[in-house]
Parts: structure tokens; C-alpha cells; sequence
């Protein structure tokens, strides 16, 4: 049996479509945040617990992580990590707001993140 030219390239052109399928399915997942894992909840045994956590850009990544009843804001990735805030007292009415709202990102955390990607020069 033998494959003449026209059957080749109809197989080198599906296969150049499905790699391209696979690759555009990757690149919106990632826009899309699936593959990161969303905020854990806390049982009464674990002291660490990563409350939020929200990708900069390619390399950097800011985490929200709680250690008994103080919580602390990360930057990870890039040349080294950096703590940008630490020591953050739990209030435990915002824990219950947050609880009952929708909206997991309150209006400071994102002014936050905005500084932090003004200051690293990076562009949403």
C-alpha cells in the first residue's frame, strides 16, 4: 500500500489542526485560571492553609497564606520569593462576610495586586 502525496499532506494538515486545537484549549484554560487551585478551606487541624492565591504574570504569583491567626501576603516566582506583608491580623467577621459573599477578591486585595503589578512593570 502506498501513500501518495495528496493523503500525506491531508495527514500533516489535520495534525498541525489538532495540535493547534490542543494548544489554543491549553492557552484559554490558563487564561481562564482552571488548573489553579482556588482557596482551601480550613479545618480546626491544619495551622497553614492558602487562603487566595493570583497569578502576575508568567513567572510571579501573589499567595494570601494563613498561619494560625495571622496571615501573610507572598510573592513568589521570579529571581527570589518576597514577603510584601506579614503579620496580618484575622478579623473573624471579614472570614464570615467573605463566607456568605460571591466575591472572593475584596476592592483592596486587587488595588493591592494593581500596585504590586505597577511596581514590577507588569501589564494586565
Amino acid at each position: 500500500m502506498e501513500i501518495d502525496s495528496v493523503s500525506y499532506m491531508k495527514f500533516v494538515f489535520a495534525l498541525i489542526f489538532v495540535l493547534g486545537l490542543i494548544g489554543g484549549f491549553a492557552l484559554l484554560a490558563k487564561k481562564f485560571g482552571m488548573g489553579n487551585r482556588g482557596p482551601m478551606r480550613r479545618s480546626k487541624g491544619n495551622r497553614l492553609s492558602i487562603i487566595e492565591s493570583m497569578a502576575l504574570d508568567a513567572k510571579r504569583r501573589v499567595v494570601l497564606i494563613r498561619r494560625d491567626d495571622k496571615e501573610h501576603l507572598l510573592l513568589l516566582g521570579g529571581a527570589s520569593e518576597m514577603v510584601i506583608e506579614g503579620e496580618i491580623e484575622v478579623d473573624p467577621e471579614r472570614d464570615k462576610t467573605l463566607e456568605n459573599s460571591n466575591d472572593t477578591a475584596s476592592s483592596e486585595t486587587i488595588n493591592l495586586i494593581d500596585g504590586i503589578r505597577h511596581g514590577l512593570g507588569v501589564k494586565k
